[in-house]
């Protein structure tokens, strides 16, 4: 319902007149917060005085996930459904104004001029915020730098092109925020080997592919764990999110249940042993012959598409038991 609302509500934004005598060269809104109708950032704008610039873009057009180096997502204005309009008026203009059904009788617009053609660029990056402990950080939105070249408006029945557009930046925030908060119990699969914790909300990591030298019923000597390197071939480590609740029964089974859906991955990134991205592991005994084995990662980044974030110097997966053969 909120996207056919925008729609209208830009439809509507459309109906306006020209008679004012701003110059295209005096549009620039590139440091002024940009902002948004409603939470599926269908139409965007920026405000001053009495000026606007709006943007109306598909659904799904801001992603949550970081652009690659100097390769922005583009698109192109063709004033269906990729828009750019600025407009002019008589009078302060807010934000309540712009995002209104129906458009209030005052101000009234003066100017008003729309993008017949160009190419917008969007470039995104992650925004990490640091946690409070542990000196390892999580994204918690993403921020958008829109650019539009060649643009070329409808300006009095003439068309005026300009070089570039810098509409600036958008701030959006992330859809689903990741669920860390893994208690200190732990398992292996004893056929795979698999390593695993989950949260019943629907969140599990796992150690996939485990190096046969790490879990051994052999205590650690003080203070001396046991290492390996996180690879994407050996010790893989995957973050998995689901989209309904989880519990034990859903590991250590082949083939993998179907339910819960899977709704997002992310991947440990290779490390470099003793530095970054390698599991410890400590053992001490537990009773007659069993032996705990607790998990620990060190200094992991965990990455998805071209976005990643460090989980910290030390996140502990948790501990589990083995029974050595008498």
């Amino acid at each position: 319902m909120r996207k056919y609302a925008s729609l209208l509500l830009f439809a509507l934004l459309l109906n306006g007149c020209d008679d004012g005598d701003i110059t295209v060269e005096q549009i620039d809104f590139e440091t002024v917060e940009a902002k948004n109708c409603t939470t599926d950032n269908l139409l965007v704008y920026k405000l001053k005085s009495q000026e606007s610039l709006l943007l109306q873009v598909p659904e799904g057009t801001f992603t949550e996930d970081e652009t690659p180096l100097n390769v922005p997502d583009q698109h192109n204005i063709d004033n269906t459904s990729y828009r750019l309009v600025y407009r002019g008026y008589d009078g302060a203009i807010t934000g309540t104004d712009i995002c209104s059904l129906i458009p209030p009788a005052t101000p009234k617009i003066i100017n008003e001029w729309y993008a017949k053609s160009g190419l917008m660029e969007i470039t995104t990056t992650a925004t990490h915020t640091p946690n409070a402990t542990g000196n390892g950080n999580r994204i918690t939105g993403y921020n958008h730098n829109i650019s539009i070249k060649n643009v070329t408006y409808a300006v009095n029945g003439v068309d005026v092109t300009v070089p570039e557009i810098k509409f600036g930046d958008f701030a959006t925030g992330v859809t689903n925020t990741l669920d860390l908060a893994f208690d200190d119990t732990a398992a292996q699969c004893s056929t795979s080997g698999q390593i695993y914790n989950f949260i019943i909300s629907g969140a599990s990591i796992t150690i996939d592919d485990v190096d046969a030298s790490l879990i051994q019923n052999t205590v650690t000597p003080l203070n001396t764990p046991r290492t390996a390197v996180i690879s994407s071939t050996k010790n893989k480590l995957l973050y998995r999110v689901y989209n309904s609740t989880l519990n034990a029964d859903y590991f250590c089974k082949t083939p993998v249940p179907s339910t819960p859906t899977l709704r997002e991955t992310w991947a440990g990134v290779d490390g470099v042993a003793n530095v970054s991205g390698y599991i410890e592991v400590t053992t001490t005994t537990n009773g007659p012959n069993t032996f705990l084995h607790t998990i620990v990662l060190k200094n992991v980044t965990l990455a998805k598409g071209n976005s990643s974030f460090k989980l910290g110097d030390s996140f502990a997966i948790g501990s589990f038991s083995t029974v050595a053969t008498p």
